[in-house]
């Protein structure tokens, strides 16, 4: 996956999302979410979801494929917002919740059921996983972005792959201006305190 785009478009990409109502996506995680416990955003753009989560009284991490949004991650939020890519998270069950929303939808297709595993070993068990997909059934280039697309059922059938039990499916429209006929995918995934 390639970062070129985000390093090149930080500062307007940072002042586009940072603003970004998203507390409707975050009543869908949080509940599920020990309290106090500890939550990575994985793929934090603007860093907007990791300084909710810190004001909310959790524990966070971040990390950005993008040198430059993690950069500014940091500023934002006050973390050591880490400058990393999905194939290089190695941690195994320490965190309470893990927080994609629309960095996965970079990753290829066939690479998926593999980073997505990661994310699912770095989950206590019991642990939580959002994820958020632009909904479609393609693979698409778009303004110098690759973008994956998913359904409900391929969202949700990715996450059963791995063992993890589908809390909660969503649809529902872009919220920001000019993105009205966008729609977006999103599921939280709990990680099965034992093996089916």
């Amino acid at each position: 996956m390639s970062t070129a785009y985000y390093d090149a478009n930080a500062e307007t990409f940072f002042a586009d999302s940072v603003a970004t109502e998203a507390a409707h996506l975050h009543a869908r995680f949080l509940p599920h979410v020990a309290r106090g416990g500890r939550i990575l955003d994985a793929g934090c753009g603007s860093g907007r979801d990791a300084r909710a989560f810190l004001e909310a009284g959790y524990a966070v991490e971040a990390f950005d494929g993008s040198v430059e949004m993690a950069r500014r991650a940091s500023i934002h939020t006050g973390l050591p917002v880490r400058h990393m890519r999905f194939d290089e998270v190695e941690w195994t069950g320490e965190f309470d919740g893990i927080w994609a929303c629309a960095s996965l939808l970079h990753v290829a297709r066939a690479d998926l059921p593999a980073t997505m595993a990661r994310l699912v070993r770095a989950l206590k068990p019991g642990g939580v996983m959002f994820a958020s997909f632009k909904e479609g059934d393609r693979e698409r280039e778009q303004g110098g972005r690759r973008f994956t697309d998913l359904t409900e059922a391929a969202l949700s059938s990715l996450l059963t792959g791995l063992g993890m039990e589908v809390i909660g499916l969503l649809s529902n429209a872009d919220g920001r201006p000019g993105r009205e006929g966008e729609r977006w995918v999103s599921a939280v995934g709990r990680k099965r305190s034992v093996s089916p």
